[in-house]
C-alpha cells in the first residue's frame, strides 16, 4: 500500500517546512481528536503564488494555487499538530478563499486543485465537506487560503 508520504510525492512534492505565523495566531489548535488549521496562502519555495482570478490568473492557475495551499495545510498538520499524515482519520472541512474579481464565479472550480490534492493522498480519509468563495484580496497579495478541519 503506497503512503501518503508517496503519494504526495507523485505529485511532485516534498512536505515543506511550516510556514510561521505572520499575525497574532497559532497555526494549529487541537480540541481532543479536532485539528483546526488556520488558513494557510498559496506559497511554495520560491515564496507567494500572487494573482487575481478573473484578471491576471485563470481557472487553472488558480487550481494549481489551491493545490500549493492544501500542500501547506497537511505541512501545518505534520509539524504544528504533530499528526504523521497516516494518522489523520479524516479531513471534515475546509474553506477555500479565492482572491478575485466581482465578475468571477468559478471559485469551486479553483477549489478543486485543493480537493483533488486532499484525496490524491489521503484516499477517503481526504474526501471533506467544504465552501469555497470569492474574495477582495488575501495577505501578501495570494491568490487562494485555506483553513481546515480535521479528525486525528
Amino acid at each position: 500500500m503506497t503512503s501518503p508520504i508517496e503519494k504526495l510525492r507523485e505529485y511532485g512534492y516534498e512536505l515543506p517546512a511550516p510556514k510561521a505565523p505572520v499575525a497574532s495566531y497559532v497555526p494549529v489548535t487541537r480540541s481532543g481528536n479536532i485539528l483546526y488549521v488556520s488558513g494557510q496562502i498559496s506559497s511554495n519555495e520560491g515564496g507567494v503564488v500572487t494573482g487575481l482570478l478573473g484578471d491576471n490568473m485563470n481557472v487553472v492557475q488558480g487550481g494549481n494555487a489551491a493545490e500549493l495551499a492544501a500542500l501547506n495545510v497537511l505541512s501545518q498538520i505534520v509539524h504544528m499538530g504533530g499528526v504523521p499524515l497516516h494518522d489523520i482519520k479524516r479531513i471534515l472541512k475546509v474553506t477555500v478563499l479565492v482572491a478575485s474579481t466581482p465578475d468571477f464565479t468559478e471559485q469551486h472550480l479553483v477549489a478543486n486543485g485543493c480537493s483533488n490534492l486532499l484525496v490524491g493522498v489521503l484516499g477517503d480519509k481526504g474526501k471533506h465537506a467544504r465552501a469555497a468563495f470569492g474574495v477582495a484580496s488575501l495577505p501578501f497579495g495570494a491568490a487562494v487560503e485555506i483553513e481546515a478541519v480535521v479528525e486525528v
